[in-house]
C-alpha cells in the first residue's frame, strides 16, 4: 500500500525525523490559509499524487509550464500555484501519459537547501534483512545513479537480532561527506526511520532529497513510504490513510475479495491460482507471440463466488481480448473454479474467447461442467497447449 508524502512526513515525524513545517490543503483558499500559517518567506506548493517524478512531471493543459513541485515567495503566487495544480492531469514518468489528478496538495516551507543526498530503506532479499541504500546524488533517479555512477551508492544491511547500530550510521554518514553535527543529526534521523520501518511493516521508505542547510541541520525534504499488505491487519491507522483515488479501480474491487490483480498492457485475461504458475503462464503467453492483460491470482482457497467476482474484473478492461484460466487443483477444487467460470460466462455475455487448462483435484468433474455449460469454452490439455490455443483464438478473432 502507497501513501502520500504528507501523509509519510505525519508518520514519520512520530519517530523524531526532523522534517520541515508544512500542511495539506483541498483548495485555493485552504492552500493560502496554511502559508499564511507558515509564515515562511518561501513555500513550496507540492501537488501530492501517488506518483515519483512530480517536479520534474508536466500537466496534460499545460505541457509547456512549470511542475507538479513550486517554489514561490507569496502568498497570491501560493494561490495562483493551488488553483493551476488542483483538478488538473499530472503527468510523470512513474504515471503514464494517462496522468494522474491532483486532489490535494501539500503546502511546505522553504528552507536553505546547500547539499541534496538520498537515502532509502528497504527489503533487501538478496541478504534477508532490511537494508539502508545511501547516495550523494540527491534528487536524481536511485535507478539512473545505479546504473552510470554506481559507485556514488552506499549500502549497509542491518541484523535484524541486533538491529540499527550507531557506528552503521556514523560509517554512512561519513560516506556522504557529512561533518560536524552533521553526522550525529544523521545518525539520529537514519535510526528513526529504521525504527518507523519496523514498527509499521514497512516495504520501502525513500527520502529523496534527504538536504543538509545551511545552518548544517539534516532534514528530510520528501517522503515516500510503502507497506506491507499482509501486515496491515496489524495497522488499522495505516489503512485509513489508503487513498483509493490514486488506485486502479479494478485492484480496488479486487482486493474486496482477497484476490490479487494487477492490470498490464497485454490482451489476453490472466486468472490462475498461485503466483509462480501466474508467472509462467505470463511468460508462455508472451512466447506464443501475445502478452498477459493481467496477473490474477484467486488463491488456494477461492469459491465459487471469488472466481465470478475474479472473471468480472478481467473483462471489464477493454483491452482484453481473450481470457485464459490456468487452475492447478491441490488445496483447489477444479470443480469449484469450473463453476465460477460458467457462472461468470453467463453473467457477463461472453464476447472473447476463453481457454480453460484444468489438473489436479476434482479434474473430470470440473471439465464435464464446463464441457455440459453449452458455452464456447476451449479446453486445453496442458500449459503450452492452452497458450497456443488462446493466442491463435486471439488472432482470428480479430
Amino acid at each position: 500500500m502507497n501513501i502520500h508524502e504528507y501523509q509519510a512526513k505525519t508518520l514519520l515525524a512520530k519517530f523524531a525525523v526532523p522534517l520541515l513545517k508544512g500542511g495539506v490543503a483541498y483548495t485555493k483558499d485552504e492552500a493560502m490559509d496554511v502559508a499564511r500559517k507558515l509564515g515562511s518567506p518561501v513555500t513550496v506548493v507540492k501537488a501530492q499524487i501517488h506518483a515519483g517524478g512530480r517536479g520534474a512531471g508536466k500537466f496534460k493543459d499545460d505541457p509547456n509550464g512549470k511542475g507538479g513541485v513550486r517554489v514561490v515567495k507569496s502568498i497570491e503566487e501560493v494561490g495562483a500555484s493551488a488553483a493551476a495544480m488542483l483538478g488538473h492531469d499530472l503527468v510523470t514518468k512513474q504515471t503514464g501519459p494517462v496522468g494522474k489528478t491532483v486532489k490535494r496538495l501539500y503546502i511546505e516551507e522553504g528552507c536553505d537547501i546547500k547539499r541534496e543526498l538520498y537515502i532509502s530503506l528497504l527489503v533487501d532479499r538478496a541478504v534477508g534483512r532490511i537494508s539502508v541504500v545511501a547516495s550523494t546524488e540527491g534528487g536524481m533517479d536511485i535507478e539512473t545513479v545505479a546504473h552510470q555512477t554506481p559507485e556514488k551508492i552506499v549500502k549497509q544491511a542491518i541484523d535484524p537480532a541486533a538491529g540499527y547500530q550507531g557506528y552503521q550510521g556514523r560509517k554512512i554518514a561519513f560516506a556522504l561527506g557529512l561533518t560536524g553535527k552533521q553526522v550525529n543529526n544523521f545518525v539520529a534521523l537514519l535510526g528513526g526511520l529504521y525504527k518507523a520501518f519496523v514498527d509499521l511493516d514497512c516495504s520501502l521508505i525513500e527520502i529523496n532529497p534527504l538536504v543538509v542547510t545551511g545552518a548544517g541541520d539534516v532534514v528530510a525534504l520528501d517522503a515516500k513510504m510503502n507497506f506491507d499488505d499482509n501486515a496491515l491487519y496489524r495497522h488499522k491507522e495505516l489503512e485509513d490513510l489508503r487513498d483509493v483515488d490514486e488506485e486502479d479501480p479494478a485492484e480496488t474491487e479486487a482486493a474486496k475479495y482477497a484476490l490479487n490483480y494487477v492490470k498490464l498492457d497485454g490482451q489476453i485475461g490472466c486468472m490462475v491460482n498461485g503466483a509462480g504458475l501466474a508467472m509462467a503462464t505470463m511468460d508462455i503467453i508472451k512466447l506464443y507471440g501475445s502478452a498477459p492483460a493481467n496477473f490474477l491470482d484467486v488463491g488456494g482457497g477461492a469459491t465459487k463466488e471469488r472466481v465470478t467476482a475474479a472473471f468480472k474484473i478481467i473483462l471489464k478492461d477493454p483491452n482484453v481480448e481473450g481470457i485464459l484460466v490456468n487452475i492447478f487443483g491441490g488445496i483447489m477444487r477444479c470443480d469449484v473454479i469450473a463453476e465460477g467460470v460458467v457462472a461468470a460466462a453467463r453473467e457477463v455475455n461472453l464476447h472473447v474467447p476463453l481457454v480453460v487448462r484444468l489438473e489436479g483435484t476434482n479434474v473430470d468433474l470440473g471439465k464435464k461442467i464446463l464441457k455440459e455449460s453449452g458455452l464456447k469454452i476451449t479446453s486445453a490439455e496442458n500449459l503450452a497447449d492452452a497458450a497456443e490455443k488462446i493466442v491463435k483464438a486471439v488472432k482470428e478473432s480479430n
